[in-house]
């Protein structure tokens, strides 16, 4: 690849991220805050966050439980979040029992109550062990926010009217990934806020 030829990449790729993030904030940066407020009703009653994605989006739920669990920008107690795609041991052994669609619902059932709030990462790949998952939040009185690389997915029409669903405008799994850590980034800022000041 040439210099010039590598140049031009690197430019479309950044005007692209920028022009995502862009969108984004405008169609779902005015939903954020009363995403938060879900999460932080979860932590300040002794209860948690469970996550749950697959593929590369698994990568994103683990950032933002160690973000929730060390610390984001400022030093504080840590906050319970669990990402369920980490146990590679439990994700096997309940695949290896043919029972892909239930790798999450499963230990959602095992270890959400009535309280948590599980946090879904949708991309556009295999979504039938997220909607079993949301369902077994559901079963367990757990509240449910999903963040979509695209609109109008099947996950969409599982939601509660006290749920959240926060959907990008139809974007493939490598631009989704750029502007899913950017809301991320927002929501641990405004968990902080809300609970620690600051």
């Amino acid at each position: 690849m040439t210099e010039q030829s590598a140049d031009s990449l690197i430019n479309a790729m950044f005007a692209e991220h920028m022009e995502n993030a862009a969108h984004a904030a405008a169609e779902v940066g005015p939903a954020l805050d009363a995403v938060a407020d879900t999460l932080v009703a979860s932590l300040l009653t002794d209860a948690k966050i469970l996550m749950c994605a697959n593929g590369a989006a698994n990568c994103l739920t683990q950032y933002f439980c160690t973000n929730l669990l060390n610390r984001f920008d400022q030093d504080r107690p840590a906050l319970p979040a669990i990402n369920l795609g980490a146990d590679a041991t439990t994700f096997s052994a309940i695949c290896r029992d043919n029972r892909f669609n239930e790798t999450f619902s499963r230990q959602v059932r095992a270890l959400g109550k009535d309280g948590d709030t599980l946090f879904v990462l949708v991309d556009d790949g295999h979504k039938a062990n997220l909607i079993q998952a949301i369902q077994a939040a559901h079963d367990r009185g757990m509240k449910v926010v999903v963040l979509s690389a695209r609109e109008k997915t099947d996950v969409t029409s599982l939601l509660h009217p006290d749920d959240h669903e926060l959907a990008l405008h139809d974007l493939g799994n490598a631009q989704a990934i750029g502007v899913f850590v950017l809301i991320m980034n927002a929501l641990c800022a405004l968990v902080d806020q809300k609970i620690f000041g600051g």
